[in-house]
């Protein structure tokens, strides 16, 4: 997907804004999320409903978007595997250089399409900075037996007897003697 289709969830227009500076436009909208937005932990499933508070502030070299996403996350806890939701409400900003202005390789992303803004990759760059790289379901979770799975939360005295391989032979030595 990408700005050239202005009926784009997560394309805006910037008509009403005009190109002078210092002019501000303030709206909120609510779209659905992108395909491949998370990681493979954690992430928003495609479809589910981002609301979006904008402003765009018309500068001389472009229109620069500050927004906030509110969205919830959808994952699976880290130590014990529970599925998780979390809110999050994300921060970003990002300048978008008008068609005929001079800019890098590596700002040709923020281009606007005539007086089109394509959102997704500033707002998915801020989300994946956003997500946690490993997400728990409460800083308390015990987690899951390493050996056997068990969930530790249950039974938080389950412990199996482990010998150090480096200690073995000594170990098989006393066994040898009681018996």
């Amino acid at each position: 997907m990408s700005a050239s289709n202005p009926q784009a969830p997560l394309v805006i227009s910037t008509h009403d804004l005009g190109r002078a500076a210092g002019l501000r436009k303030q709206f909120s909208l609510i779209v659905p999320a992108p395909s491949s937005f998370g990681n493979a932990v954690i992430g928003l499933p495609e479809g589910l409903p981002i609301k979006l508070d904008l402003t765009l502030d018309s500068v001389v070299d472009g229109v620069l978007v500050t927004g906030v996403a509110a969205l919830t996350y959808q994952g699976e806890c880290a130590r014990c595997l529970d599925p998780i939701e979390q809110s999050a409400e994300i921060e970003f900003q990002e300048l978008y250089f008008y068609p005929d202005v001079a800019i890098s390789a590596e700002d040709e992303l923020f281009r606007m399409n005539g007086e089109l803004i394509y959102l997704e990759p500033a707002l998915r760059d801020a989300a994946l900075l956003d997500l946690p790289l490993a997400p728990v379901c409460s800083e308390e979770c015990l987690g899951l037996c390493a050996q056997c799975g068990v969930r530790l939360a249950e039974n938080p005295n389950h412990v199996h007897e482990q010998v150090d391989s480096r200690w073995q032979a000594l170990a098989d030595l006393f066994d040898t003697k009681e018996g």
